[in-house]
């Protein structure tokens, strides 16, 4: 994500190598959603460059490739899930969380998979499972059974907060394409843990996305304020504002509770010097 087209000089500087462009990113905001791991493990010679772009204290969370969460849902994937164990071993502490996002066909009859799973895990890592099957979050007893497999590991669920984007339709073709793509369901917001992790997604207005996040700012902060450690990642289809949106919501939960620690400054996009020449 830190490559992201639209936020290179505006946001971060440019260019950049590739070996910098985190280290920039990580300047504006202390943690990343590892999404193109879902795609394919990425060598181990690029973790590292990650871990040596980072303080010990940045988070990583990481999503497991696509071959064990939707091709084989769960089951007879150890060798892809020792090689990604592996891969990301350089990461160390920075890895906050391991990302389980399932189909959104996974549903309650498959709890069984999911606990065996989860079971087998090491547990020198954090997990944190996504899903999207509607019962789950309709049906009340389904809803429980999932939380007790994951309490008995102590995983978390990761809502995934869609409601802003579907409240109305769609007003570019980054909304349009969102609403053909991402899960329309229910906003939840229990923690499970005590590192909760919030994907909250807006719309490409930045008024209408901090209009819909009020809810989620009151809700950190009361987390917060209970000792746990929480993880918010912002979202707009477009993704063009999300690093000062982030910026922003941390603002926002600082405002109320001023003892948070401000994130670090960010590197500017300007060049650090230039020469000015008549010719």
């Amino acid at each position: 994500m830190w490559t992201h087209t639209p936020w290179q000089g505006r946001f971060l500087p440019h260019p950049l190598p590739p070996g910098e462009r985190l280290r920039a990113y990580a300047t504006w905001c202390n943690a990343v959603e590892g999404n193109t791991t879902f795609y394919a493990t990425p060598a181990k010679s690029t973790v590292e460059s990650w871990a040596g772009q980072t303080g010990p204290e940045f988070r990583f969370v990481l999503k497991l490739p696509k071959p064990i969460t939707h091709e084989r849902r769960l089951s007879g994937a150890d060798d892809q899930l020792r090689s990604f164990l592996e891969t990301v071993e350089p990461l160390g502490p920075r890895t906050h969380a391991l990302w389980i996002q399932l189909p959104g066909s996974f549903g309650p009859a498959d709890l069984g998979a999911l606990a065996g799973f989860l079971r087998g895990l090491p547990r020198s890592h954090r997990y944190a499972v996504e899903v999207r099957h509607r019962a789950f979050f309709d049906d009340p007893r389904a809803a429980g059974l999932l939380e007790r497999v994951l309490a008995g590991v102590g995983a978390e669920w990761i809502p995934f907060d869609t409601v802003t984007l579907f409240e109305s339709p769609p007003t570019s073709d980054a909304e349009r394409d969102a609403w053909t793509k991402k899960p329309r369901v229910p906003r939840r917001s229990s923690a499970l843990t005590d590192r909760p992790i919030i994907r909250y997604l807006g719309r490409d207005s930045v008024e209408r996305t901090v209009e819909g996040w009020r809810h989620w700012v009151d809700v950190a902060a009361g987390w917060l304020r209970e000792g746990r450690s929480p993880t918010v990642f912002v979202h707009t289809p477009d993704n063009a504002d999300a690093l000062m949106l982030a910026r922003r919501f941390h603002d926002e939960v600082r405002a109320l509770l001023p003892e948070l620690e401000p994130l670090p400054e960010p590197m500017s996009a300007e060049p650090e010097s230039s020469e000015l020449t008549l010719f």
